[in-house]
């Protein structure tokens, strides 16, 4: 990559990064051509290739910059301390929600490349997945207070069955071509409310 990128105006930064997630996110990696990515940031393919030296150096930036704006707003946003897990949870739902108005096509291009199998970026992607997701499984059994919890519920269990219909729920939307922040928030708010009724003590009342 070449460090120039850094010394664009932020606004033409951005722009090549929302049009490397919105091409991106419509395709495989593969169908994805960078002279498209050019032709949506507003710049030359030449241009694009000055920055990024290839398609798979473009790509796998894009994924490190969903990380690198993902993890920062939430260390600087949330709080990983002993609190109620699901009050936390909507909080850090609010925060996912205004990264994607600002980054309209984020959320759709990391589950596509959640899927992608070419082997270019496989490899790379799914070992940058594991170690974005053993951080989120980190953060999540920080902040439980098993206090909270119906008596025998397994914790492990809890986590991975919310896990696999987050993952569900994800996929189905950018099948769909539907992934936006508003209604992903609004059906998260009914969907943690729904687990917050069924994990903890408060649901038995």
């Amino acid at each position: 990559m070449n460090d120039k990128f850094f010394t664009l105006p932020k606004t033409k930064q951005e722009a090549i990064i929302n049009a490397g997630f919105h091409v991106f996110s419509q395709n495989s990696y593969k169908k994805s051509p960078m002279s498209e990515i050019a032709d949506a940031a507003g710049i030359s393919k030449s241009l694009l290739f000055h920055y990024f030296h290839n398609k798979r150096e473009l790509y796998l930036f894009l994924w490190d910059r969903c990380m690198e704006i993902t993890t920062k707003s939430l260390e600087e946003n949330l709080s990983f301390v002993p609190e109620d897990l699901f009050e936390m949870m909507f909080k850090g739902l609010k925060i996912k929600a205004d990264i994607m108005r600002q980054y309209p096509d984020l959320g759709a291009f990391v589950v596509k490349s959640y899927y992608e199998k070419d082997p270019d970026v496989c490899e790379d992607i799914q070992q940058l997945i594991a170690k974005y997701t053993n951080f989120n499984k980190i953060a999540f059994f920080t902040s439980l207070d098993s206090e909270q919890f119906i008596p025998g519920l397994d914790l492990q269990m809890m986590y991975q069955t919310m896990y696999w219909a987050s993952e569900g729920y994800l996929w189905e939307k950018v099948q769909q071509g539907s992934l936006t922040a508003d209604e992903m928030e609004a059906d998260f708010i009914k969907i943690i409310d729904f687990w917050k009724k069924a994990y903890t003590k408060r649901g038995l009342t």
